[in-house]
C-alpha cells in the first residue's frame, strides 16, 4: 500500500520514454506487479513531454489493486493498464494518445479525463484496449465518469480531433457509461487503427446513457463492433460488480465504489 498526501503534495516522476531507448512497459515512472496493491492520494506523473512519444507514468499488472484519489499524468500512453482485475476511484487520468491501454479488465469509477493538446497535426484517442482473444474477460470500463479538455487544449479543442478508443487488438473491448462527454469528442466517436479496417467486426466498444454536448450516437462509427447500448442488462456485464468481480474484494479496501449502473 502506498499512501500519499494527496495528488498536489506526493508526486512519483521520472521521464522514461520509448524515444529515450526504453520499451514502453519499461518506461513506467511505476509498475506494480504483486497482487492486492493499493494506492492513495498520489501523483504517477512521466514528463518526457510529447515529442517523445510512449512514456508510460504507470504500469499496473496487479491483481485486485486499487487506485483511489490518484492522478496520472503524461501525454502518450500514460496509463498501462497491462492485465488482472483493476479498479479506478475518483482518479485523474491525463495523456493524448492511447493514453488509458493495456489487456486489464479495468473499472474507472468517478474519475475525470483530461485529454491534452497533442503535437500539431496528431489526433488524440483516450482508449486503446488490447483484448487479443474473445473468451478473456477484460475491457476497459468508463462510468459515471467525466471527459474534458485539459487546460491547454480547451481553447484549440477545435483545431485537434479527440477520440474515445481505438482497437490496438483483435478483441478491444471499452465501454462508456453513464459519462459526462465534453464538446471535445469527434461525433463519430471512435477511430480505426492506422486507417485500416482492423477488428472493426470483432471488436467491443459500448455506449450507456452519456450525457453531455458530444453523447450521442447518431453519428457515431456505423461498425458492427459498435453499440449504442440501451438494454440495462447488457451495461451491468461492465459494472464493478461483475466485470472485476467486486463484491468479494472491494469491501475490504475501504475505498467507496458502487457494484452495479
Amino acid at each position: 500500500m502506498l499512501v500519499g498526501a494527496g495528488i498536489r503534495y506526493t508526486v512519483i516522476t521520472s521521464s522514461r520514454s520509448v524515444s529515450g531507448g526504453y520499451t514502453t512497459y519499461n518506461s513506467a515512472t511505476a509498475g506494480i506487479n504483486g497482487p492486492g496493491f493499493i494506492a492513495r492520494g498520489i501523483t504517477f506523473r512521466n514528463t518526457a513531454g510529447q515529442l517523445k512519444g510512449q512514456a508510460v507514468a504507470l504500469m499496473s499488472a496487479s491483481d485486485l489493486s486499487v487506485f483511489y484519489r490518484c492522478a496520472f499524468q503524461g501525454y502518450q500512453d500514460t496509463l498501462m493498464v497491462h492485465s488482472q482485475r483493476q479498479f479506478y476511484r475518483e482518479c485523474y487520468i491525463f495523456g493524448t494518445i492511447d493514453f488509458i491501454f493495456g489487456n486489464a479488465a479495468a473499472v474507472f469509477q468517478n474519475c475525470i479525463i483530461y485529454v491534452r493538446k497533442p503535437l500539431w497535426g496528431q489526433v488524440n484517442v483516450i482508449t486503446a484496449q488490447g483484448r487479443n482473444d474473445p473468451f478473456q474477460n477484460t475491457a476497459i470500463s468508463i462510468h459515471n465518469s467525466q471527459v474534458l479538455a485539459a487546460a491547454d487544449l480547451k481553447p484549440v479543442a477545435s483545431s485537434y480531433k479527440t477520440y474515445l478508443g481505438r482497437p490496438w487488438m483483435q478483441y478491444s473491448r471499452v465501454v462508456f457509461m453513464k459519462c459526462y462527454l465534453d464538446s471535445l469528442i469527434n461525433p463519430a466517436g471512435w477511430l480505426q487503427w492506422q486507417r485500416s479496417n482492423f477488428a472493426l467486426s470483432t471488436l467491443y466498444y459500448g455506449e450507456y446513457k452519456n450525457f453531455g454536448p458530444a453523447s450521442s450516437t447518431r453519428y457515431r462509427v456505423k461498425w458492427p463492433g459498435f453499440h449504442a447500448i440501451t438494454s440495462p442488462n447488457v451495461a451491468s456485464m461492465f459494472t464493478a460488480g461483475n466485470l472485476i468481480a467486486g463484491r468479494s474484494w472491494l469491501p475490504a479496501t475501504g475505498v467507496p465504489f458502487t457494484t452495479g449502473l
